[in-house]
């Protein structure tokens, strides 16, 4: 699907025009990147990683234009069951217009990142900016959703949350490597600067979104950290609740079943031993029965189980 863009009064706005200098394709059918191969001689392989989810971020210098190729967070939704995922987008810069290749579709102009943009090459900064920005938003609900978990499982008997923890820590996992590779890109961009003509003000730019960048690694390395060492702790607490309840449920089977032992002794059908042919018989049999039970929790207290 083909949407067109302009820069307006530094904004981004829908434009009508097929002068726009931003095209932006989300998941290209057939026919569209057939056209964009053929009539903007772009590199299969380079428009094919721009819509695979497991390539790397990279620079690419093309005839008659450059690629970059950067991560940025895969929109969520509730069939993901907590896994956090990374998707990959392609920025085809002419000089006086870009093309824009994702997969999925997302809100890509949204954010004080895009507040205000001078020109498509500073579009293609931004962009990136917004993607580390991005990356950091998830960071946080990740932490939040795993401290929401962590209190969840000082309940639990069943490791379904323990799952979902080895979901975040997978989710970190992936993060991670995407920051990194945003920032090898980063580098590669900030070296080429000069020759690729930007001004002082974007390379300016440019050591925020490198310093932005490393800050989002370290964030996330931080919580993967915290997640992967505390993790065999809790999972001994979901063992450790399994095994109260147990303990507790042998409890109230052997108090059950040490009067019911004396009651049956009681009601075979023998003699009652100790002349018991009375009606005092039913009292004294309860009685004794009560009596074992007492003398049970006093033995399991003296025990210290």
């Amino acid at each position: 699907m083909l949407r067109r863009y302009k820069i307006e009064n530094t904004k981004i706005v829908p434009a009508g025009d097929e002068t726009a200098p931003i095209l932006l394709y989300v998941n290209p059918d057939e026919d569209e990147k057939r056209l964009l191969v053929d009539s903007y001689q772009i590199d299969e392989h380079t428009l094919a990683s721009a819509l695979d989810p497991d390539e790397q971020a990279r620079l690419e210098c093309e005839p008659g234009h450059i690629a970059f190729i950067y991560k940025r967070p895969k929109n969520y939704s509730g069939e993901d069951q907590l896994l956090f995922k990374a998707s990959t987008m392609g920025v085809f810069y002419f000089g006086d217009f870009i093309i824009l290749v994702l997969a999925d579709e997302t809100s890509l102009f949204e954010g004080k990142q895009l507040a205000k943009v001078g020109s498509v090459r500073e579009l293609v900064i931004r962009l990136i900016y917004r993607a580390i920005f991005h990356f950091m938003e998830h960071l946080r609900i990740i932490n939040q959703i795993a401290d929401d978990v962590e209190q969840k499982i000082n309940k639990a008997m069943e490791n379904r949350f323990l799952i979902n923890l080895f979901a975040l820590q997978k989710s970190l996992v992936y993060y991670q490597n995407a920051v990194n590779s945003n920032g090898a890109l980063i580098e590669k961009i900030r070296h080429y600067a000069a020759k690729y003509g930007f001004t002082q003000e974007e390379m300016e730019l440019l050591d925020d979104i490198a310093v932005e960048n490393n800050q989002c690694y370290r964030q996330a390395e931080v919580y993967s950290n915290i997640l992967a060492s505390l993790m065999d702790a809790r999972a001994s607490i979901v063992s450790n609740n399994l095994n109260v309840l147990m303990k507790t449920l042998n409890i109230i089977t052997i108090a059950i079943m040490v009067p019911t032992f004396v009651v049956s002794i009681f009601s075979m059908n023998v003699a009652l031993p100790f002349g018991l042919r009375e009606h005092p018989a039913f009292w004294i049999i309860m009685g004794l029965a009560g009596i074992s039970v007492v003398s049970f929790f006093i033995f399991w207290k003296y025990k210290k189980w």
